[in-house]
C-alpha cells in the first residue's frame, strides 16, 4: 500500500499529508464506515502541531461531504481518541498526529467503533476507495444529507476519570515526587492533572506547545532532558510522553533511563502475582531483548513476539488471550484499561507497582541483565525489497554464524532502515554493525 504505514498515514505536512489528500482520505474513510454506521458520528482529535488546524478542517470537510456528522475535541492523546470513540458511541475515530516525529510531519490514525486500530485489510479497503474517482464522486452528499460538525471542549474529564479508575483505589502517590515531560504534545493537560489528583508532587516539563516545539529536544525521544530535571528536583521517578502520549519512557531517581523491556517484564510479573495476568505470558515485538525471554521463563511466563507496531502487538494479544504486551520503545498495552498504547495509563500502573514494591525505581525496574544490543537508523533513498539486495543473504549467514541475533527492517513511518544486532560480545557487535552500515549505505543510500 502506498498510503498506510505501520501506524496509519504519516508524512510531511503539506506534501503527503496535505489538505487535499486529507480531505480525500476522509471521504474514503467515511464511505468505508457508512456501511456499518449506527450513529452517523465520527470523532476527530489531534495533537499540538500547527498543521493540525489545516488537516482537521480538511478531514471535517471530507467527512461531512459524504454525510457524516463530526465531533471535534481538539488536542487529546491518541489513546483518549480510542477510548472516547467507543464511550461516545461513534462509528469511528480519527486522530491527527505524527506521534514522535518532528513538527513538520503529520499523520492520520483510524479507529473503529470499538476503539481498535484498523487492521491491514481494512486499511487496504480504504486505500482502494481513495483511489476510486467514480466512487468518491458518487458518494458526495447533497441537500439535507450533508453532514454537520460541532466542537466539544469538555470531554477531557471523561478520559481523566477513566484512566484514574485504572489506578488502585487503595493506593496513593502522596510522598512521591514525579517529573513528567509532556513533549509539548497532546498529553500536556491530562498527564499532570491525573498525577496531581492522585496526590503526587508533580514537576511539569514540556507543557507549553506552540505548534512547532512538539518532541523538540524533549519528551520520550529526548529523555536526557527529563533525566536532568529528575536529578535537579531530587524526584523519585521521571515520566516522558511522546507527541500523542501513547508512549512512555521512564527515568529512575539516579537519572538513568529505565529499559523498556525490563519495565514490561516487571509489570508482567506483577500482574501475574496479583492474579490479573491472562494468557500465562505477554506479547512483545521482534525488537525485544533475549534477556526478557529468559527473565519471563524464570517466572513461569511465555514471551510471544509480534511484528513491530503496537497494533500488531494488540492483534497477537487477542489471538492468544493475553491482556498485557508492548514494545520496548514505550508503547505498553494493558488491554483491561486501553485498546492501544497509553503512556499515561501505563505510567500509573508502573507507579502503582513502585509504591507497592517499597523500592527505589532503580531497584524496582532492574530485575535482570540484558544482552548487549545495538540499534542504528540509516536514512535511505529507496526501500528496496530485501530479496533483491545482492549479498544480503551472505551477510545474514555470517552474522548468524557468530551467534548474533539480527533484525533489519524499514521504518513504516520514515525513509529509514533500522539495523538491530544483539549478542553476548559487545565488541563483536560493534565490529559487525560497522560492516552492516557500510553494506546498507552502499546498497540503499
Amino acid at each position: 500500500m502506498e498510503l498506510f504505514g505501520t501506524d496509519g498515514v504519516r508524512g510531511k505536512a503539506g506534501k503527503k499529508v496535505s489538505a487535499v489528500n486529507a480531505m480525500r482520505l476522509a471521504m474514503a474513510t467515511g464511505i468505508y464506515f457508512k456501511q456499518f454506521a449506527r450513529t452517523n458520528k465520527i470523532l476527530v482529535g489531534k495533537d499540538t502541531r500547527r498543521s493540525g488546524y489545516m488537516i482537521e478542517n480538511a478531514i471535517v470537510s471530507g467527512l461531512t461531504a459524504v454525510g457524516f456528522d463530526v465531533i471535534q475535541i481538539g488536542p487529546m492523546p491518541t489513546p483518549a481518541i480510542a477510548f472516547l470513540t467507543a464511550n461516545m458511541r461513534c462509528d469511528a475515530g480519527i486522530m491527527i498526529s505524527a506521534s514522535h516525529n518532528p513538527y513538520y510531519d503529520n499523520g492520520i490514525k483510524f479507529f473503529d467503533w470499538h476503539g481498535n486500530k484498523l487492521n491491514r485489510e481494512k486499511e487496504k479497503e480504504i486505500e482502494d476507495i481513495y483511489a476510486d474517482d467514480a466512487r468518491i464522486e458518487a458518494a458526495q452528499a447533497t441537500a439535507k444529507e450533508i453532514g454537520k460538525s460541532k466542537r466539544i471542549d469538555d470531554v477531557v474529564g471523561r478520559y481523566i476519570v477513566h484512566i484514574k479508575n485504572s489506578f488502585p483505589s487503595a493506593t496513593s502517590l502522596w510522598g512521591k515526587r514525579v517529573v513528567i515531560d509532556c513533549a509539548n504534545g497532546a498529553g500536556y493537560i491530562v498527564g499532570p492533572t491525573v498525577l496531581q489528583e492522585l496526590g503526587a508532587d508533580v514537576v511539569v516539563l514540556g507543557d507549553k506547545p506552540n505548534g512547532f516545539n512538539i518532541n523538540e529536544g524533549c519528551g520520550a525521544m529526548h529523555p536526557e532532558y527529563l533525566a536532568k530535571a529528575v536529578l535537579e528536583y531530587r524526584a523519585d521517578v521521571g515520566l516522558a510522553l511522546d507527541g500523542d502520549a501513547d508512549r512512555l519512557v521512564m527515568v529512575d531517581e539516579k537519572g538513568e533511563v529505565i529499559d523498556g523491556d525490563k519495565l514490561m517484564g516487571v509489570l508482567a510479573v506483577h500482574l501475574k502475582n496479583q492474579g490479573t495476568l491472562e494468557g500465562e505470558g505477554m506479547v512483545a515485538t521482534v525488537m525485544s531483548n533475549q534477556g526478557l525471554d529468559e527473565y519471563l521463563e524464570s517466572e513461569g511466563l511465555a514471551l510471544h513476539r509480534a511484528a513491530v507496531g503496537d497494533k500488531n502487538v494488540v492483534e497477537m494479544m487477542k489471538e492468544n488471550g493475553i491482556n498485557f504486551g508492548g514494545e520496548q520503545s514505550g508503547h505498553i498495552i494493558f488491554s483491561d484499561y486501553a485498546k492501544t498504547g497509553d503512556g499515561i495509563s501505563s505510567a500509573l500502573q508502573a507507579l502503582a507497582y513502585l509504591v507497592d514494591s517499597k523500592q527505589k525505581a532503580s531497584e524496582a525496574f532492574d530485575p535482570y541483565e540484558s544482552y548487549p544490543q545495538l540499534l542504528v537508523n540509516l536514512l535511505v533513498e529507496e526501500k528496496r525489497d530485501f530479496d533483491t539486495i545482492e549479498g544480503l543473504s551472505a551477510l545474514k549467514e555470517k552474522i548468524e554464524g557468530l551467534g548474533i541475533r539480527h533484525l533489519f527492517r524499514y521504518s513504516g513511518t520514515e525513509n529509514k532502515i533500522r539495523l538491530l544486532l544483539e549478542g553476548k560480545d559487545e565488541g563483536k557487535l560493534e565490529e559487525i554493525m560497522e560492516e552492516c552500515e557500510t553494506f546498507f549505505k552502499r546498497a540503499l543510500v
